[in-house]
């Protein structure tokens, strides 16, 4: 065991990250005879990585090799309770949380090993796992401890954590954990589960958002098929796949629906937007001395609804036995699903079990919570049978919650010697948050067909402290002395909108960005010294420099259909620091050809990782930067497949490198949500190096840039 203990424990009455709420050590870890540590956190994997950066932050404080540390998925009530993995804040809480868990108990099990062998604690180490004295015996270890019942306390405040220099796992590119299972096609995924006597479940949808069902005419089924039907509801249930298929055809067909017109007008969206009633709020004011406003600047930003649409589609499963529901989900929390079936099937929540299994990438609240439900909903049609429900391409387009659709007004001025001297936004947007468990009503899907129906309650926006929604990333990160900046959330909701990776980063950021472009031509200055000369975060210059560094900035050339652009943005101004430069070629249409991407998350725990999440975060922006937006028409999406809803596709993904600031003395920041923003509005700008066009809407397509 090093000596080498970081004297900075948590502070005093206050226990770090989730563990604060969950202070009990037993649900965190325990050990077993065999030589293994099980970890139980309540943070899941959503293809992030994270199950293995908490295995690695828990080997190097326990001192034991990475293979012995075995991570469960999450569960009720078999996990604690860590909300949401969302907000890329799993290793800031949950990561923090082991850490602190996992001193304490080697901390508890030198204690107890030194005790029973006479040897002073400070004279032990621990060699994977085993405690040694001086002279080379091993007294004991948390192997032969394992029976003792010694993590069933609450974790001490005082415990102490490795100092940055003596962690070794922890810092280290290690292999996935998660990987060779997907590599190699072993069934991981809900998708793949099997049960004994499983049925297969369909959902017939009606034709509009706001829809009842009025009848349903008889006739045959395919196969075994059954109806489960609560109001207007309507799923199939059969014991082979394609039957359930096809009796949900067969069934739509037969369906009278009473619909309604209630989404507004697609091509006039930015009207609509602005016209709606909403609640106004100030977010930031600063009124200092400054200089005379010498030019001003007015631009409209506008962005579309836009969703997640991940390449495989939502699935549950869910069974009913002696009264009690047990789902099986890949959803983002499991306590606060359970919460929210609770509320919609009137049921107590310890009558519910929800177990977390991996599923497709998730990128914010997408339709795992939904359908789940669907699934618990279908299930009660066949009581002690493990029903499997799947949703199709089209509801996983058409029916999932999206992102708001956004518009971003700015009116920025100089003085004479070319310093921002003032600063007014305003942002109009949906709230960003319709997240299951947060509220007194169920915001899943189905409450609004189940019978009787519930009117899903309007997304909010999560308070400023804790990221923002619409106001995420709102507030410019340079120096200015006059600033406003407010926030209109609308108080209708015609699409169910809810959290999408950056929530209203990507629209805020894109806006702020090309506008600080904007300023420095009209002060006459390199848009990467301007940024600079009025940013005064030295961790912010230092991934702007060096983005620009890596790009060649400085002595870029001017190449015919080329363009760069260069952005910035500290995500939620709390967490990860990003800059972005952009290399696009304009053809027919705008490519993205490379990203080179700077980045700052403090302390890192697995720099593979980290460097795959900034990566994906960015081209995930390309994707949403060039090509993509929910169409609808009055009743419904109709962007329900790859054609109507296309996305960035293999061929087309940049070349992209990564850079990574070394902070191993910093607190560890996520890394999942930090790029996109900035690769979106590095995009923009380079899109106005290349052609001339200052881009005002998402996506950058030919028909949008023809407007701007």
């Amino acid at each position: 065991m090093s000596s080498d203990l970081d004297r900075r424990a948590a502070p005093p009455g206050r226990l770090p990250g989730s563990l604060a709420n969950n202070p009990r050590l037993d649900r965190w870890l325990t050990f077993d005879a065999a030589g293994h540590v099980t970890v139980t956190p309540g943070k899941v994997e959503l293809g992030q990585g994270i199950l293995t950066a908490l295995a690695q932050i828990v080997a190097d404080e326990l001192d034991v090799a990475l293979p012995r540390v075995r991570v469960t998925a999450a569960s009720t009530p078999g996990s604690p309770n860590e909300g949401v993995t969302s907000g890329s804040l799993s290793v800031q809480d949950s990561g923090m949380a082991l850490r602190h868990a996992a001193a304490a108990a080697r901390a508890i099990h030198l204690q107890v090993a030194a005790q029973r062998s006479g040897v002073p604690v400070e004279a032990l180490r621990v060699e994977d796992g085993a405690f040694v004295a001086p002279d080379g015996r091993q007294v004991a270890s948390y192997w032969s401890q394992a029976d003792a019942a010694l993590l069933a306390c609450d974790a001490p405040e005082d415990a102490r954590a490795k100092a940055p220099s003596a962690r070794r796992i922890a810092g280290t590119s290690a292999a996935r954990i998660d990987l060779p299972d997907k590599v190699f096609g072993a069934p991981r995924f809900v998708h793949d589960l099997r049960l004994p006597g499983m049925l297969h479940a369909r959902v017939v949808r009606p034709p509009a958002r706001r829809a009842r069902l009025v009848s349903v005419k008889d006739g045959t089924l395919p196969g075994d098929a059954v109806v489960a039907r609560d109001g207007s509801f309507l799923a199939v249930l059969a014991a082979q796949e394609h039957d359930a298929e096809r009796a949900a055809e067969r069934l739509a067909a037969r369906c009278d629906w009473a619909a309604e017109d209630t989404l507004p007008p697609e091509h006039a969206l930015a009207d609509w937007l602005r016209a709606a009633p909403g609640e106004q709020a100030v977010i930031a004011e600063r009124d200092e001395a400054a200089g005379e406003p010498a030019h001003t600047l007015r631009a409209s930003f506008f962005r579309p609804y836009v969703t997640h649409a991940s390449v495989g589609t939502c699935c549950a499963v869910a069974r009913w036995q002696d009264g009690a529901l047990e789902v099986w989900t890949h959803s983002q929390g499991v306590y606060n699903l359970r919460a929210d079936l609770a509320k919609a099937l009137v049921m107590p929540e310890d009558d519910i079990v929800v177990r977390h299994m991996e599923g497709a990438g998730c990128y914010g609240h997408n339709g795992a919570d939904d359908v789940a439900l669907d699934a618990a909903l279908a299930a009660r049609a066949a009581p002690g049978r493990p029903v499997r429900l799947l949703w199709s391409r089209a509801e996983e387009l058409g029916w999932g919650p999206v992102s708001s659709a956004m518009v971003v007004d700015v009116e920025a001025s100089l003085d004479a010697q070319g310093n921002i001297a003032s600063w007014r936004e305003d942002v109009i947007s949906h709230g960003h948050s319709s997240r299951p468990g947060r509220g007194a009503m169920p915001t899943l899907l189905a409450v609004e067909y189940m019978d009787p129906p519930r009117a899903i309650p309007n997304a909010l926006n999560p308070p400023l402290a804790s990221g923002g929604g619409a106001q995420r990333n709102a507030i410019p990160a340079y120096r200015i002395p006059k600033l406003s900046v407010g926030v209109k959330r609308l108080a209708e909701m015609p699409l169910r909108v809810s959290a999408l990776r950056g929530l209203g980063a990507p629209a805020n950021v894109f806006a702020i960005e090309s506008v600080m472009d904007e300023l420095a031509q009209m002060a006459g200055e390199d848009a990467l010294d301007f940024r600079l000369r009025h940013l005064e975060d030295p961790r912010g210059r230092a991934v702007l420099s060096l983005a620009a560094e890596m790009a060649g900035w400085h002595g870029r050339t001017k190449r015919e259909g080329f363009g760069m652009g260069l952005a910035y943005a500290r995500y939620k101004h709390t967490g990860a620091y990003c800059a972005v430069a952009a290399e696009i070629e304009a053809l027919d249409r705008v490519v993205c050809r490379r990203l080179w991407i700077a980045a700052d998350v403090g302390e890192v725990i697995n720099p593979d990782g980290v460097a795959n999440q900034y990566e994906g975060g960015a081209i995930h922006g390309v994707s949403m930067a060039l090509k993509e937006a929910v169409a609808f028409g009055p009743r419904a999406v109709t962007s329900d497949d790859w054609e109507s809803y296309p996305i960035l596709r293999f061929s087309e993904v940049p070349a992209v490198e990564t850079r990574l600031i070394p902070r191993p003395d910093e607190k560890p920041l996520g890394a999942g949500e930090a790029s996109l923003a900035p690769a979106i509005a590095a995009i923009a700008n380079a899109i106005h190096d290349a052609l001339g066009i200052r881009p005002r809407a998402m996506p950058f397509t030919p028909e949008n840039l023809a407007a701007s």
